[in-house]
């Protein structure tokens, strides 16, 4: 009994030595990066995903041509989110434009470990009745229909982040941050092509309940600030997840924080993430509701590099 304590303590002890001698040489390694070679590879790490990373200011946005943009939009994405720890408020805006009906739907929340906002541009392939709009499943905007945004998310105590760019789906997700989707105040603006399809979502966005009074119209640009959530009634069930994914969001932002303690920025912690544990990178790139089993039953699959991250690959490619 004493021998096999003996080998199970010395094995712990090996297993500890290895972990401090490789933990500071990720440190090290992260350490000797410059700036631009941090960039660089978190572009790298990121596209597979769907994102790009936005070196000067610390956090991660969708591409244009990111593969979520195959799956489009269903109201079931949102319903399944908070059994994948988002939790966030929801503002989906409904119009009819050009005998389609159009979704243009804004987000803000925790997203895992990240606090961030969205605004998404889709459109079913008809004339929806609300009766509709909860089955219906509803496109990405194309390239010729994508529209101007821009979002200002930020909370009491100060800003977090700001984006502007002509897109079908315009996120900002900022690592390690922790939020409450009730504390988060987004500021959007979108930008139409002609006075009919302002016209037609300024309706929508009154019939959804934002008040009138709170939405600024400048020549063809419709703001306003999503800060109160619109009455929704959540089951039981589905605030019991929402309240256990918030609890274990708040976890493991402490334990992201905890774990990459030797670093402050961004990049640098994300980085050291990726060395250190790989498959908690991959958790943080899992930014939104598209998940495995919605793309199965919706037939978009993920690339292949999004599904296993291998750090030696990206670093025999730049040295070799």
């Amino acid at each position: 009994m004493y021998v096999t304590l003996f080998i199970l303590f010395l094995i712990a002890f090996i297993c500890m030595i290895f972990c401090h001698f490789r933990r500071k040489k990720i440190i090290c390694r992260v350490k000797c990066m410059d700036k631009c070679q941090k960039c660089s590879m978190l572009e790298e790490l990121a596209a597979p995903f769907g994102y790009v990373y936005h070196c000067c200011c610390g956090f991660f946005s969708s591409t244009i041509d990111a593969w979520q943009k195959a799956a489009g939009y269903t109201w079931f994405y949102d319903y399944m989110a908070p059994r994948f720890q988002m939790v966030f408020d929801a503002l989906p805006v409904y119009f009819d434009y050009q005998k389609k009906t159009w979704l243009i739907e804004f987000w803000k929340g925790q997203y895992g470990i990240n606090t961030g906002a969205e605004i998404g541009i889709y459109h079913a392939d008809r004339l929806l009745s609300e009766a509709e709009y909860q089955v219906a499943h509803f496109a990405a905007a194309d390239e010729h229909e994508m529209l101007s945004c821009s979002l200002h998310l930020c909370e009491t105590d100060g800003t977090y982040v700001q984006i502007s760019e002509k897109h079908w789906w315009l996120t900002a997700f900022i690592p390690g941050v922790f939020s409450c989707p009730q504390d988060l105040r987004l500021k959007a603006a979108v930008y139409f092509p002609n006075e009919e399809m302002m016209d037609a979502f300024h309706c929508g966005l009154c019939r959804a309940g934002y008040p009138a009074e709170e939405i600024t119209i400048q020549n063809l640009c419709l703001s306003f600030t999503f800060h109160r959530p619109l009455p929704v009634h959540y089951s039981l069930f589905t605030r019991f997840h929402r309240w256990l994914s918030q609890c274990l969001n708040r976890i493991y932002c402490r334990l992201f924080v905890w774990i990459t303690r030797p670093f402050v920025c961004t990049e640098d912690r994300v980085l050291y993430l990726y060395f250190y544990l790989p498959f908690c990178f991959r958790r943080l790139m899992l930014l939104h509701r598209f998940h495995r089993r919605c793309h199965r039953k919706s037939g978009c699959r993920r690339p292949k590099c999004c599904r296993r991250c291998r750090p030696h690959r990206f670093h025999d490619r730049r040295t070799s």
